[in-house]
């Protein structure tokens, strides 16, 4: 059996909510024994060309990425894709649409906390944001933390901008369907991004399962920063169940934050079919 790549294919740049530059984070993945790479910014691809530089500079294969937000059964579901045209017209189109929300959004979190004596909220948050379409409360939990109301953004979720807590409100991101369309009309592979992390049903999973692959999903992400070991192997077996390739991805947003360091899980369980060997004519190696 080859050995696998260290491939991390989902992290965050300035560009969405993370703190660091595609070039800091290619410098950091490269680091930590990154060999095959994607930035994966929510709902936006603007910095993927300043990632492919800074991959090649460093070395290391790259895939192009991006993690888009949709509803599902009336819940916020990820999918990332990889290794699409990053110049697509209908991608672009899509992604901006589905971040037309987020202002309005940001300013009823604002409004909410403000009720509950937290003031300026959205000023504060606007400090954190390096693309303000992007606003989210991730910005906002870090302002929370500078301001001193929480210790950590941990403290900041279980305390606020969750449902049923001050600051949530929720928004209708893009259809399942059409965001698997934009990945794979653009020549990219749509994965379902931590699916331990949605609080489905059983019968609930199922139908998210069945629905993406019906669209033309066709991968999951099996080892990622928020799985345990035991969901290793459970998402091992959804993969098998469906018949999807398995990805692997960090989730890595910044050097305070992020409990999961870029380049840091374990290789894939088992006799899964990586994505990257479906993806192979989508890599852009570096320069020999």
């Amino acid at each position: 059996m080859p050995t696998q790549p260290n491939a991390d294919l989902h992290c965050h740049s300035v560009v969405s909510d993370g703190t660091l530059t595609p070039e800091a984070l290619a410098e950091r993945a490269r680091a930590n024994g990154v060999t095959l790479w994607a930035l994966t910014d929510h709902d936006e691809i603007g910095g993927q060309h300043r990632a492919m530089a800074a991959a090649a500079a460093q070395g290391m294969a790259y895939l192009t990425g991006v993690e888009i937000s949709v509803t599902f059964i009336g819940a916020t579901v990820h999918i990332v894709g990889l290794g699409f045209d990053p110049d697509d017209a209908r991608l672009q189109q899509g992604l901006a649409a589905t971040r037309g929300g987020r202002g309005e959004r940001a300013q009823e979190m604002a409004e909410q906390l403000a009720r509950v004596g937290i003031r300026d909220a959205y000023e504060g948050a606007l400090r954190y944001v390096g693309n303000p379409e992007l606003i989210s409360r991730t910005h906002f939990a870090r302002f929370l933390v500078e301001t001193g109301v929480c210790r950590d953004t941990s403290e900041v979720f279980r305390r606020f901008l969750t449902e049923g807590k001050p600051g949530y409100v929720p928004h209708r991101w893009a259809a399942l369907g059409d965001a698997v369309r934009w990945i794979t009309e653009a020549g990219g592979m749509a994965v379902i991004a931590h699916p331990a992390r949605y609080r489905f049903s059983a019968t609930e999973e199922y139908a998210l399962f069945s629905e993406f692959r019906q669209h033309g999903g066709r991968g999951v992400e099996v080892v990622t920063g928020s799985h345990t070991a035991a969901e290793y192997i459970t998402y091992a077996g959804v993969a098998q169940e469906f018949g999807l390739a398995a990805s692997r991805g960090s989730d890595f947003h910044s050097p305070q934050e992020s409990h999961t360091d870029l380049g840091a899980l374990p290789p894939l369980p088992g006799t899964l079919t990586p994505v990257w060997d479906l993806l192979a004519d989508r890599v852009r190696q570096p320069a020999a």
